[in-house]
């Protein structure tokens, strides 16, 4: 990967980090609600979102082919997670919610970004 390539890749690297963090937070968070049991999807999208995000920039900066393909995936995963974290009041819902949103129109750019050469 160009050194250019990688430069590009940038600003979805820290939405995908940003995400994570912000992902990770929530659910340890959600577990110390009084109502875990009714966190307990919020906690699950957490988790697959925090994971995808760590995966998609370990691609992203490692220059991978199939860097837009994991990328393409983690939009998906985090608009879910997005979505069913803005359901909640709490803070830390709402900031993971707006952390998703931003790592999911990230990774959409990424992945429609021509590969290269």
């Amino acid at each position: 990967m160009s050194h250019e390539k990688y430069e590009e890749y940038q600003e979805c690297i820290g939405a995908c980090h940003a995400c994570a963090v912000a992902c990770n937070h929530c659910a340890a968070c959600c577990l110390q609600e009084p109502d875990v049991k009714a966190l307990a999807r919020c906690i699950g999208l957490d988790t697959d979102c925090a994971q995808i995000c760590q995966l998609a920039l370990a691609f992203m900066a490692g220059g991978s082919d199939h860097a837009q393909a994991v990328c393409r995936l983690c939009a998906d995963i985090c608009r879910a997670c997005g979505e069913e974290c803005a359901r909640h009041d709490m803070d830390h819902c709402q900031q993971c919610a707006e952390a998703c949103r931003r790592c999911e129109q990230e990774c959409r750019k990424m992945a429609a970004t021509p590969a290269a050469a």
